[in-house]
């Protein structure tokens, strides 16, 4: 059983910065890839990032703002958000893809300008 959860969005002002944490249960966490999306009300989920065992992509969207990273021996991934502007505005998802992609509940971040 694989569960996510993520943690650390919030309310922020425009230039700011938050930092998103994902911490799996089960073990599968280091043998998978791990990604970020978000969405907006009426809109598809969009992928922000994602992180394969070598290499790294990112949304256009945010590149140089976002990093994603992964601790595998505590089975958590995070994404540090900098330069916040509003149209970062969404809901928060973190993914593991291992034989199927498990998804987490989302959390909030809104950027206030």
């Amino acid at each position: 059983q694989v569960q996510l959860v993520e943690s650390g969005g919030g309310l922020v002002q425009a230039g700011g910065s938050l930092r998103l944490s994902c911490a799996a249960s089960g073990n599968i966490f280091s043998r998978s890839v791990v990604g970020w999306y978000r969405q907006t009300p009426g809109n598809q989920r969009e992928l922000v990032a994602r992180m394969t065992s070598g290499s790294t992509t990112y949304a256009d969207s945010v590149k140089g703002r976002f990093t994603i990273s992964r601790e595998n021996a505590n089975n958590t991934a995070y994404l540090q958000m900098n330069s916040l502007k509003p149209e970062d505005t969404a809901v928060y998802y973190c993914t593991l893809q291992f034989v199927r992609t498990y998804w987490g509940q989302g959390t909030q971040v809104t950027v206030s300008s």
